[in-house]
């Protein structure tokens, strides 16, 4: 057997004598044939008792004995060492016609992988290794190149937004809308919901709500839905009938069952997308209204300290949209008495 490399591939040819045995090994049987090994005598005499295996069909597969041509992929390896690999093949096919049907198939491979751009072969995704030189090009682009930032950040914190957003992985708020290191206290969460004041079921969220304003003084809480929401799909089409299929899901994305509601019955006979567009913008007043239930919330409205806010981002169209609720409230007011709607569009 002879091996030559190819441009980081290698194509093996076998002896004729080898050649012989791979034949020998086609059987129709599901019986594996133990093949005599020619530098053993007693395998040599024992193999006679045998019966001898059969070809599939009884004439050669091929005229001559067929390379093995087995791809090599390594990360230097680029579209350059692909091209050459067919280039080379194709010279084999010219050369030697009878390799025409497995050269060709290979070549075929070779340019399908090409195209591609991918390999079964390539270095698997390391997780670790993601994260390790994820934290080596923001140190070196942005920590070590803004020394002041990092050096106030360090003496704490004083954030002007509060922002709720999805934890859906195309949504990051800080990269949508480039919020800075402290520029924004973030909770995430499925479908961006606030859920009404409650001690006991919403806890987590009440006390992040209470430390961005009461401790952080933020001046601005932020509610951001956007397209193609899960969370809100699974609003819209889970029955909610108190026959839960899920663990959590259900329970919390009831917290934004009015919107559900309005979208029904205004929209009803409209394209189920249709309705999940339309209460994603609505699952995020309904958020808003649930802000007016914190009293720390309504105190802030009062004083002129705190604002709320609405947004929208539409990944599908690179839209964002913005709106903001304007309060006439005292301290008697009711939490019904929300309020008017002014809407931007970025």
């Amino acid at each position: 057997m002879s091996t030559a490399p190819l441009s980081g591939f290698f194509l093996t040819s076998l002896s004729p004598s080898q050649s012989s045995l791979q034949k020998l090994s086609l059987r129709t049987s599901s019986t594996v044939a133990c093949l005599p090994s020619s530098s053993s005598s007693s395998s040599s005499s024992s193999s006679s008792s045998r019966s001898v295996p059969t070809l599939i069909r009884n004439e050669p597969v091929f005229a001559a004995p067929a390379p093995i041509i087995a791809p090599y992929w390594s990360e230097e390896m680029g579209s350059d060492a692909y091209e050459e690999a067919i280039e080379a093949l194709k010279k084999l096919l010219i050369e030697k016609e009878e390799l025409k049907t497995v050269a060709a198939a290979k070549v075929e491979q070779i340019t399908a992988a090409l195209q591609t751009g991918t390999s079964s072969d390539k270095k698997a995704f390391d997780p670790v290794e993601n994260i390790k030189q994820g934290f080596i090009k923001f140190k070196k682009e942005k920590y070590e190149t803004n020394p002041a930032l990092y050096g106030e950040l360090a003496k704490g914190q004083s954030p002007k937004y509060m922002v709720f957003a999805c934890s859906d992985s195309r949504v990051c708020p800080s990269h949508v809308l480039d919020f800075q290191p402290g520029d924004a206290f973030v909770v995430r969460n499925i479908a961006n919901m606030v859920p009404p004041f409650d001690k006991v079921k919403y806890g987590g969220v009440g006390a992040a709500i209470e430390y961005a304003v009461l401790h952080l003084k933020v001046e601005n809480i932020v509610v951001i839905g956007h397209s193609a929401c899960g969370g809100i799909k699974g609003l819209m089409s889970f029955p909610l009938d108190g026959n839960n299929s899920t663990d959590f899901i259900e329970d919390w994305v009831k917290i934004c069952l009015p919107a559900k509601s309005k979208v029904i019955s205004e929209l009803g006979d409209s394209a189920f997308e249709d309705q999940c567009g339309r209460c994603e913008r609505e699952a995020v007043n309904v958020s808003l209204a649930n802000l007016l239930t914190y009293p720390f919330v309504r105190e802030g409205l009062v004083k002129g300290t705190l604002a709320l806010k609405g947004g929208y981002y539409d990944f599908i169209k690179g839209a964002f949209e913005l709106w903001g609720l304007e309060f006439g409230l005292s301290e008697t007011s009711s939490v019904k008495d929300v309020a008017t709607i002014l809407h931007w569009k970025l």
